[in-house]
């Protein structure tokens, strides 16, 4: 599914893609922490958002981890 420009993914999609279990990137979308559209009672994942975003706790993680 594309939406202008980004491709979309699935849930199982962007678990496949990520090597991540699809129960942890559901709940982390459930809660808010992951962006995404919701068609019915199916997700939809724009990959590059969700890769920064990841990318970003990790580079946070990190900092918080360097200051300890």
């Amino acid at each position: 599914m594309r939406n202008g420009n980004h491709q979309l993914l699935s849930l199982p999609a962007l678990a496949d893609a990520l090597k991540l279990p699809k129960e942890w990137i559901k709940a982390e979308a459930d809660a808010g922490r992951i962006p995404h559209l919701k068609v019915g009672d199916k997700y939809r994942f724009n990959r590059k958002k969700v890769v920064a975003l990841l990318a970003d706790r990790a580079a946070r993680a990190a900092k918080e981890v360097d200051h300890e």
